[in-house]
C-alpha cells in the first residue's frame, strides 16, 4: 500500500481511506478477475476448450493471531521425514492464454483462501465438537476445489452468448478423488494425476438379462502393470514442452472405470514414459519420474491430453512468480477481510499484467553487450516488470542530467561513448 501512494505522489495527502481499503470490505475478487477470465477466453478459437489448473498453496506466517493460519505440511520436506509449517492456505485457478508471439502461458482467474475451522477445547461440549466435525468436513480441501470450479462452470455458461465453452480442468493427485470426480459439472471434463497401484476396471460384459446390472468388469491393469508390460507398444506423441517440442513415450487403455469416478463415468488411462534428459551437454542421460494420467473423455486424443498436462505446469511458475516477486504473503494484516482481499488483489495485479503481455506483442528491454544473443523467449514476470517500469518512468525522465556538471575544456578529448541514462536507471532499479 505504501508502494502505491508513493507511485501516484500521495505521501503527503491523508492515506486513512487507503489504508482501510481491505478491512473495510471494499474489494470484490471475482470482479477483479471476470476480466482476465473473459480475456483468457478471447485468446482462445470459438471451438477451443477452456483449458484450468487447479492446486493450493500455503503461505508461511509466523504471526499466531492471524485469522486462518495453522498447521500445514511444508510440501519442501523431505518424503522420510514430514515437516510442519504455520501458513494461510489458499485455492487458485489458472486459464491458458495463447499469446500473440506464438507462447502459451497460465494466468490466475480465481484466488480463493481455504482456512480451516478452530479445534474446540478438550472441555468443550459434545454439541460443540460436533459442530467443529460439520465445520472440519465443509472445510476440506476437495470440497473448496469442487465449489470452485463449479462457480466457474456458472461463470461460463452466464458468459456464453450461444453454446457455452467447454471446461477442461488439469488437477494432481490431490485433486483426483471422489468429491470431484463424482460431482463435475456439465461439459467439463478431468485429467488428473493418479497413484500407480490405483484399481481400474474394464467395462462389464455379458450383462445378465435380469437382476442388478453390473458396473464394474474385470480388474484392468494397474498403471505400474501397464507401463511394465513389454506386450503393450508404446506411442510415440510429440507436444510442446516450454519453448521446446519434445517426443513422448505414451500407453493408453480405455475405456476403463474407477470406484472413485463411479460407475456410470467411463475414463482413459494414459502412461506417460520417463522422459530422459542431460544437466549439461555430454553428461550421463537421466530420467525423471513415468506419470499415470485419466480422463473423464474416452474420446479426446492423446496429444490434446497430454499438451494440456504439460500446460499445467505453469501453474507452479504462478506460485513461484507470486512469492519471490510480487512478495504474495508478506503484507502484516490482522483483519480477516483484509487476510482474504489482500492477496487476492495481489494476484489480481499479477493476472492483468501477464493478460497485458499476452495481448500485445511486447519486446523486452536491450539487453547488455555481453549477453550473448539468445533464441527468442517468453518474456518472464520479471522482464515485463522491468519493462512496466520502463513505460511508468520514462515519461518522467525528459531530459539527461548532465547539465549537473562543468563543461570540459577545450583541451580535453570528447567523450567516445555516451551511455544509455535511461537504460543504466532502469537496469540498476532491476
Amino acid at each position: 500500500m505504501t508502494a502505491l501512494l508513493a507511485t501516484n505522489a500521495q505521501l503527503h495527502s491523508d492515506w486513512t481511506a487507503d489504508y482501510r481499503l481491505y478491512s473495510s470490505q471494499r474489494v470484490d475478487a471475482a470482479e477483479l478477475f471476470r476480466p482476465i477470465r473473459q480475456g483468457a477466453q478471447q485468446s482462445l478459437a470459438a471451438d477451443e476448450a477452456l483449458t484450468v489448473a487447479m492446486d493450493d498453496s500455503i503461505l508461511r506466517k509466523t504471526g499466531r493471531k492471524i485469522p486462518g493460519v495453522g498447521f500445514r505440511r511444508d510440501p519442501l520436506s523431505p518424503p522420510f521425514h514430514v515437516n510442519f509449517v504455520r501458513g494461510l492456505r489458499f485455492v487458485q485457478l489458472s486459464a491458458l492464454v495463447h499469446q500473440q508471439d506464438g507462447f502459451n502461458r497460465m494466468i490466475p482467474i480465481d484466488f480463493q483462501q481455504a482456512p480451516l475451522p478452530v479445534r474446540p477445547a478438550t472441555n468443550a461440549s459434545a454439541e460443540q465438537h460436533q459442530q467443529y466435525k460439520v465445520a472440519l468436513a465443509a472445510a476440506n480441501i476437495n470440497q473448496l476445489g469442487r465449489e470452485r470450479v463449479r462457480n466457474l462452470r456458472q461463470q461460463l455458461d452466464q458468459d456464453a452468448k450461444q453454446r457455452p465453452r467447454h471446461l477442461r480442468l488439469v488437477v494432481d493427485g490431490r485433486f483426483t478423488n471422489a468429491k470431484l470426480l463424482k460431482h463435475l459439472p456439465a461439459n467439463t471434463t478431468l485429467i488428473g494425476r493418479i497413484r500407480r497401484d490405483a484399481k481400474l476396471y474394464f467395462l462389464p460384459q455379458n450383462q445378465a438379462a435380469t437382476g442388478r446390472k453390473r458396473l464394474y468388469g474385470q480388474a484392468a491393469p494397474t498403471p505400474q502393470e501397464l507401463l511394465s508390460n513389454p506386450e503393450a507398444q508404446f506411442q510415440l506423441v510429440q507436444a510442446q514442452l516450454g519453448a521446446r517440442s519434445c517426443q513422448f513415450k505414451v500407453k493408453v487403455l480405455g475405456p476403463l472405470r474407477a470406484c472413485q469416478a463411479g460407475g456410470g463415468q467411463n475414463l482413459q488411462l494414459l502412461v506417460i514414459a520417463p522422459l530422459g534428459y542431460r544437466l549439461r551437454k555430454g553428461s550421463k542421460l537421466l530420467y525423471r519420474q513415468p506419470a499415470f494420467l485419466i480422463c473423464t473423455d474416452p474420446g479426446l486424443s492423446i496429444q490434446s491430453l497430454l499438451q494440456s498436462y504439460l500446460w499445467r505446469w505453469d501453474i507452479e511458475v504462478n506460485f513461484r512468480d507470486q512469492k519471490t516477486l510480487l512478495g504474495l504473503g508478506q503484507a502484516q494484516v490482522r483483519n480477516p477481510h483484509s487476510v482474504q482481499s489482500q492477496p487476492a488483489v495481489a494476484v489480481a495485479a499479477y493476472g492483468l499484467l501477464l493478460l497485458a503481455a499476452a495481448q500485445a506483442n511486447l519486446q523486452a528491454l536491450r539487453p547488455p553487450k555481453w549477453r550473448p544473443p539468445s533464441e527468442p523467449k517468453r518474456l518472464s514476470t520479471a522482464s515485463l516488470i522491468n519493462l512496466l517500469r520502463h513505460q511508468l518512468w520514462s515519461s518522467s525522465i525528459k531530459k539527461s542530467f548532465c547539465h549537473f556538471r562543468s563543461n570540459p575544456s577545450a583541451d580535453h578529448n570528447p567523450k567516445k561513448l555516451q551511455p544509455d541514462l535511461r537504460s543504466a536507471l532502469f537496469y540498476a532499479a532491476a
